[in-house]
């Protein structure tokens, strides 16, 4: 019966905590743009939009490659961190929580968009007359009932950065204990013929993956779909 060498326990681990970081940060960041999405009519709303689901049609190597040229020592970004003596972030467990959090945006602000737009305005207007100020309407009421929204986002948010491959690659490279993750552990096991140890770790994926997955329609009508 093969076991979980250190290294993989220490994927693990890392695994583990880039998702809850990137599911946190997500949180905070596709709240307000979902709120937006959900009751803007600006003109340029729809290019906002196609640019917070770019990350599902495009090659996850793409958008790295992109985000290491920036955070590079050519890049926009890298110049303005190493400026700020902040390093440079490839390589680096922070680079790794920005492409994810980049990569990942869609599964966490799609679900809590429709939930803004299933509640419609209609309840937010009674509480206008009730003389609820704009803040309050937002935190007494909207957010109370776009609850589920929030619960999908943060399960598939989640799932989603655990499985991810090819941006964590391209930024974070194959560093023990800093930037080697779950996929790319698995990757490494195959490289190395040892199938023994990818099984383990891939099979363990793999019904993450499937519980994932069971809770969302187990749960049916109280989640909002993507």
């Amino acid at each position: 019966m093969p076991q979980l060498a250190p290294d993989d326990l220490q994927a693990v681990w890392l695994t583990l905590k880039l998702a809850s970081v990137t599911t946190i940060l997500l949180l905070a960041v596709a709240t307000p743009l979902a709120w937006w999405l959900a009751m803007s009519r600006q003109w340029y709303k729809g290019i906002v939009s196609a640019l917070v689901a770019l990350p599902l049609v495009i090659p996850p190597t793409v958008l790295g490659f992109y985000l290491l040229l920036l955070m590079g020592p050519h890049g926009v970004v890298g110049d303005l961190t190493t400026a700020l003596n902040l390093g440079r972030l490839p390589f680096t467990f922070a680079g790794l929580v920005i492409g994810s959090v980049l990569f990942s945006m869609p599964f966490a602000v799609q679900p809590i968009q429709n939930a803004f737009e299933a509640i419609g305005r209609r309840p937010l207007e009674v509480a206008a007359t009730l003389r609820a100020g704009a803040w309050d309407r937002f935190f007494s009421v909207a957010l109370p009932l776009a609850r589920p929204g929030f619960l999908t986002a943060m399960i598939l948010a989640f799932a989603h950065t655990v499985g991810e491959f090819g941006v964590v690659l391209m930024l974070g490279g194959n560093i023990p204990g800093e930037t080697r993750v779950l996929s790319v552990a698995i990757y490494n096991h195959v490289e190395a013929m040892e199938y023994a140890s990818a099984h383990l770790l891939a099979g363990g994926m793999v019904l993450f993956s499937f519980l994932v997955l069971l809770s969302l329609y187990l749960a049916g009508g109280k989640l909002v779909k993507v």
